[in-house]
């Protein structure tokens, strides 16, 4: 198993940037031709996941659509940082993915992305890629 940390500046609060072509240069280096990567976001406040990345409308959609399921501000909350609804859409997008490659590229469907959401930034986030050879 070998790993590689990348590093991923989001550019506001809330954002979805897209680090498919990044994951794919790390394969690249780590010499996987065929076999399994595993990515891992090493936050609480962020997340990743698999989308549609051809039409940029998807993105500000889902968005919108996680402030609607879980509003920014909440007055229940008691989470002295006060960003519990980061923590939670954190929760519902997962902190990792497991992605197979074949042919040192990794096997996403023709409108698939890999995406890092951000919930509470814009900050610098560290992303671990592992791989199974």
């Amino acid at each position: 198993m070998t790993h590689q940390t990348i590093s991923i500046t989001t550019p506001a609060h809330q954002s979805m940037v897209e680090i498919t072509r990044e994951v794919n240069a790390n394969i690249s280096k780590l010499g996987v031709d065929d076999g399994v990567v595993h990515l891992f976001v090493e936050h609480t406040t962020c997340g990743l996941f698999i989308n549609e990345n051809a039409d940029p409308d998807v993105v500000g959609d889902l968005l919108r659509r996680f402030e609607k399921l879980v509003p920014w501000h909440d007055p229940a909350d008691r989470h002295a940082e006060g960003n519990t609804a980061a923590h939670l859409r954190s929760i519902m997008t997962g902190c990792s993915l497991t992605i197979p490659v074949a042919q040192g590229r990794l096997l996403l469907g023709t409108w698939q992305g890999i995406y890092l959401a951000e919930f509470d930034g814009p900050r610098t986030r560290r992303a671990v890629i592992s791989t199974l050879k």
